[in-house]
């Protein structure tokens, strides 16, 4: 008789312990840790993360890195602390990240990563654009504007960054398969200020520039007043497919922009966050539709 109670007392000990993860799961926070939020795009994300956290009753905290990976270490460190359910990381810096993923991993908390993507760490899944497809996108369509041979630029994104190296990758292939003169390739990190500095320069050293391919559009809204202030006439491709990047294209300023979704990378991003807390698996890769908009 004993040990038949000692066997129901564990079975019930058990089922309390299922139920109460099960309920802490339920309950719990979710945390999304942005690399900027100086950003329209990653604001875009953030918001569609906060509707779709809504919808499945979740409570999202969002804790933005400035763009600074000593920043992003301590936010995954105050939210292990704070215990949340699971971390969206959007990251500031690919390799520099992984140190930060670690410490979710030991405390067993899972991690998911939204637009770019991490060299070190374990990650459930990855939520993002095909950004080697979009660089080549954009090069196609300076292509098909301009033909094989054309003088182009290409404004790089941050060092180190997912987004940067995969959309420099397939830009790359565009130069080669349709022999661009590529006079210049240097990085403005993401930001219009810097878009519009560098522009400055580049103008000045390649007056002959025919076509601009700013891997975001805030570098290249940054490179369109560079080129309006010094009166040419120079095609500009952005990346992302912000309202502003749509707005110059649809104005003429700028030929297009690779359209990316940042609201649906959130929502889905929450999504597979969710489905891991309730057991589900999801894909290492969701992809996120990509649309060249001109």
């Amino acid at each position: 008789m004993k040990k038949i109670f000692t066997a129901v007392s564990a079975i019930a000990a058990v089922a309390a312990l299922t139920f109460s993860f099960s309920a802490q799961a339920a309950d719990g926070k979710l945390a999304l840790v942005v690399s900027t939020l100086n950003n329209p795009f990653f604001v875009s994300m953030k918001e569609g993360a906060e509707k779709k956290a809504a919808e499945l009753g979740y409570e999202l905290v969002v804790l933005d890195s400035n763009n600074d990976p000593a920043k992003e270490l301590s936010n995954i460190e105050d939210l292990v602390i704070k215990k949340v359910a699971a971390i969206l990381i959007n990251p500031a810096n690919s390799d520099a990240v992984g140190n930060a993923i670690k410490i979710a991993n030991r405390a067993g908390i899972p991690v998911l990563t939204l637009d770019r993507g991490a060299v070190r760490g374990e990650v459930v899944s990855h939520i993002a654009s095909d950004n080697v497809a979009g660089g080549k996108m954009a090069g196609d369509y300076i292509a098909g504007k301009l033909g094989k041979g054309a003088k182009i630029i290409q404004l790089e994104g941050i060092a180190g960054t997912s987004a940067a190296k995969e959309r420099g990758e397939g830009f790359m292939q565009a130069v080669t398969a349709n022999s661009f003169e590529l006079l210049a390739t240097q990085p403005a990190d993401f930001d219009r200020a810097k878009g519009l500095n560098v522009m400055e320069n580049l103008l000045t050293a390649h007056p002959d520039v025919a076509a601009v391919f700013a891997q975001n559009d805030e570098m290249a809204l940054g490179a369109l007043r560079a080129i309006k202030a010094a009166g040419k006439n120079v095609l500009i491709i952005g990346f992302d497919g912000t309202d502003e990047g749509i707005t110059a294209v649809k104005a003429g300023d700028m030929g297009a922009t690779v359209g990316q979704q940042p609201a649906l990378i959130g929502a889905l991003g929450v999504q597979a966050a969710v489905d891991t807390l309730n057991g589900k698996k999801v894909a290492a890769y969701v992809p996120v539709p990509l649309q060249v908009i001109n």
